[in-house]
């Protein structure tokens, strides 16, 4: 699908890509998830090689960022189904052209659906693909944000879930800890995705405020706005380390309190055990059965061997607990 819109009215009015080639005053040509002959639609047009969908998925840097002619190449990951219970993550690529600027994806990630929405008022500012560019990074960086606050409430509960002071033993050893590790694992996984893209966005702004190798050099303008980008991934990705830390200090401690549960019952076994060590000692003596045994032949033998072992078994039982070890 190829989405391809102009500047009208202070802002973007989508409009359909025609054959005989771009729409005067076009600022961004959006292509998402394409088919058939979108691809070469947008290269006949712009004069330019789009990258396929695997060189949009490879790791190196010089596949994500480089430079053809004037056109300049960005790739991306940016974070998708993040409300979910599966985030995933999706490659997309930005190109930076002396026309409009054009975005490449087989995605549809909300910060798209954000800016687009909001671009296409009257009035929006954006008027140049240079603003397009840098309003399309701004609103992937505020969901970025909103995802690392997310992150962080979600880390607050789980941390007041298990250190909560006020609960009382029972609370303490019924509460769920299996689901505050799967809840951790789960935040985890999305915070890795922010700080992955927080950081292939970064470099991106890095290139691009130098203006990297093209011949048409960015204005002042941008390059201030490219900035004030740069700091706010720095700040996310400075959160992003804080979040992950917090993370794994909370993991570590439910792990411990999960160790302390197991070992609490294992002492209440070992505890049981010995607690009925004498009584079974006791039984086992008076089971014997030999001729000379002066119990056996005792009216008060029976009541005798019982309360004996009853004894037996309580003189451990309060000792222990007046050791505080039940």
């Amino acid at each position: 699908m190829i989405n391809v819109y102009v500047h009208e009215n202070g802002g973007l009015q989508r409009v359909d890509l025609p054959q005989g080639g771009l729409p005067r005053d076009t600022v961004w040509i959006d292509v998402r998830e394409p088919q058939g002959d979108d691809l070469q639609r947008v290269q006949s047009a712009l004069q330019i090689e789009m990258p396929t969908r695997e060189e949009m998925q490879e790791i190196e840097l010089s596949s994500r960022i480089y430079q053809e002619g004037n056109a300049t190449f960005l790739t991306a990951l940016i974070p998708v189904n993040a409300d979910t219970s599966t985030p995933g993550s999706t490659a997309i690529t930005f190109i930076r052209t002396p026309g409009p600027v054009v975005t490449l994806r087989y995605a549809d990630p909300q910060p798209f659906k954000n800016f687009i929405s909001r671009s296409v008022r009257s009035n929006s500012g954006v008027t140049t693909p240079d603003l397009a560019l840098i309003g399309v990074f701004d609103a992937i960086i505020d969901r970025e944000a909103d995802l690392l606050e997310r992150m962080g409430a979600e880390l607050d509960g789980i941390s007041k879930a298990i250190f909560a002071t006020k609960a009382s033993k029972a609370d303490v050893a019924s509460a769920d800890l299996e689901e505050a590790v799967r809840r951790l694992g789960q935040v985890e996984d999305l915070n890795s995705r922010v700080r992955e893209s927080a950081h292939t966005l970064l470099r991106m702004m890095t290139y691009l405020g130098t203006g990297g190798l093209s011949e048409t050099k960015p204005s002042k303008d941008f390059r201030n706005r490219v900035k004030i980008l740069q700091r706010d991934l720095q700040s996310i990705t400075e959160q992003s380390a804080f979040l992950a830390h917090k993370g794994s200090f909370l993991l570590d401690a439910t792990l411990g309190l999960i160790n302390i549960q197991q070992t609490a019952i294992i002492k209440i076994f070992s505890v049981a055990a010995v607690v009925f060590l004498p009584p079974t000692l006791v039984a086992s003596i008076y089971g014997m059965n030999f001729d000379i045994m002066p119990e056996l032949k005792w009216d008060l033998g029976y009541p005798f061997a019982i309360g004996l072992m009853v004894l037996s078994a309580a003189l451990p039982y309060l000792y222990f607990k007046r050791k505080g070890w039940l």
